[in-house]
């Protein structure tokens, strides 16, 4: 389809009845639109405990204080747009309704799963006329996934939101950072919702059981059933209520959900992760830090946390060896061959055989003794270069194998090291503009403690002191 299609908008039918019936024909609509009129099938318990007013939200408390822009815009004081990002199952949707319902606004919902620039368009065509009409009334423009919106599909709606024809509402799992548009970022409050907590998991799960709309008393759930399922749902509240509903299914009315019956039916915890955000940032960043801190433990944790989320294992490998040189460095020589031949053992032989050479990796460079002398040598070096200490280098050590290099001084008077016995001489080595200025400290642990010891009785030889 040519990109002029993709913006084709049918024009308005003036016969069309109330302003509420015009809806745009959209796809990817959120889980939760009304079922048909007569149809028996029961919507998700997820969905029929979504929260019907703040009261009822868990695990937000930080957005929903009093006076909390998230509050003002729910309770429709402080009309705005906002991209709310967070884990799944944390309230993204639960708040877009929330924010509709509060002050009558119309609500449509597009996933951008699905859902393109022509469904934007629709939308963003029926708010307006909503606006102009006799009964004026405003729309909440709910986008679940906006992340996976491309750019022009995002840039398609910032006139709407610059002129606030529409409320828009993102819902990401991804930092809007890494993900939305400046334009887009600029005209919208940006809200990040927390993983639940093991409380307000506990509380929903409870509150599913007895509620009406939920379980109504049907099951009886055992404390070591609801750890379980705490566990399991790793802040994802709708997974916690997925799984209660299968564990209810599983025993029928009138039944008991113990321990057992919760492990039949779910078997795997939910890592939260994703590849391309902040999540893949933050947990690569815990994995060197802990190393960097002496702790194998939490280095094999956030390890097996990437593995099993799928990252790439050569970016592991890769983190590895800059570690090794960064954090260990010449404290131990060994650690930078470890990483090398784990990373090697990466492109050899990949997962899910090649786990074990990274956590080996792992433990050796956590267990090493450790120094940062190495980077920090090469940055003050780096840093003195591009601040024009960079003189000419002695004659004495200019290239003299070319006709006409000693008649220029070039390597006239060089002293070559092996002559002596001890394979070193005094000597100038550096710029005039540098002499005297060290660049590589030892940190006295490890193997570099000989080093520093070894390193002192040659600066004393070589600059004739």
């Amino acid at each position: 389809m040519s990109e002029e299609g993709l913006f084709d908008v049918a024009p308005p039918e003036p016969e069309r009845p109330a302003v509420e019936d015009l809806r745009p024909v959209t796809r990817g609509v959120v889980e939760d639109r009304p079922m048909p009129a007569g149809n028996d099938v029961r919507p998700p318990l997820a969905v029929r405990m979504r929260p019907a007013s703040l009261d009822e939200v868990v695990g937000q408390d930080h957005l929903l204080a009093p006076g909390a822009p998230l509050r003002r815009l729910v309770e429709g004081a402080a009309p705005a747009s906002v991209l709310l990002h967070g884990p799944p199952g944390t309230g993204k949707t639960t708040l877009a309704r929330l924010i509709s319902q509060a002050t009558g606004r119309a609500f449509e919902a597009l996933s951008a799963l699905s859902a393109g620039v022509k469904e934007v368009r629709g939308v963003i065509e029926v708010a307006r006329r909503r606006l102009a009409a006799s009964d004026p009334r405003r729309t909440v423009l709910f986008i679940d996934e906006i992340h996976r919106f491309s750019r022009t599909q995002q840039d398609a709606l910032l006139g709407a939101v610059e002129d606030r024809v529409v409320l828009l509402v993102g819902a990401t799992t991804e930092n809007p950072s890494f993900s939305v548009v400046a334009p887009l970022l600029s005209r919208s409050l940006v809200l990040g919702l927390h993983a639940l907590g093991d409380d307000a998991v506990a509380t929903l799960l409870d509150r599913a059981v007895a509620d009406d709309r939920g379980l109504a008393g049907t099951v009886t759930l055992t404390d070591e059933a609801r750890a379980h399922l705490v566990r399991l749902a790793a802040g994802d509240g709708r997974r916690s209520l997925t799984a209660l509903e299968a564990a209810a299914d599983a025993v029928g009315d009138g039944g008991t959900i113990d321990l057992a019956v919760v492990e039949q039916v779910v078997d795997e915890v939910a890592v939260r992760y994703d590849r391309a955000g902040d999540q893949h940032y933050d947990v690569i960043s815990a994995f060197i830090k802990s190393i960097r801190g002496s702790d194998p433990d939490a280095a094999l944790h956030y390890l097996a946390r990437m593995i099993v989320a799928g990252e790439d294992p050569r970016f592991i490998a890769r983190r590895l060896v800059v570690h090794a040189s960064e954090d260990v460095g010449l404290a131990d020589p060994t650690a930078l061959q470890a990483a090398t031949a784990a990373a090697q053992a990466v492109q050899l032989i990949g997962l899910p055989e090649c786990r074990i050479a990274l956590a080996q990796a792992t433990i050796h460079l956590a267990t090493a003794p450790k120094s940062n002398a190495v980077i920090t040598a090469i940055d003050a070096a780096m840093s003195d270069v591009r601040s024009g200490a960079a003189g000419p280098v002695p004659p004495h050590l200019r290239d003299g194998h070319y006709a006409g290099a000693q008649k220029l001084g070039n390597a006239v008077g060089y002293r070559y090291p092996h002559d002596e016995r001890s394979a070193v001489v005094t000597q100038q080595y550096p710029p005039d503009e540098l002499v005297g200025r060290d660049y590589y400290a030892p940190s006295g642990r490890g193997e570099e403690r000989a080093i520093g010891e070894r390193l002192a009785r040659l600066r004393e030889v070589i600059r004739g002191r």
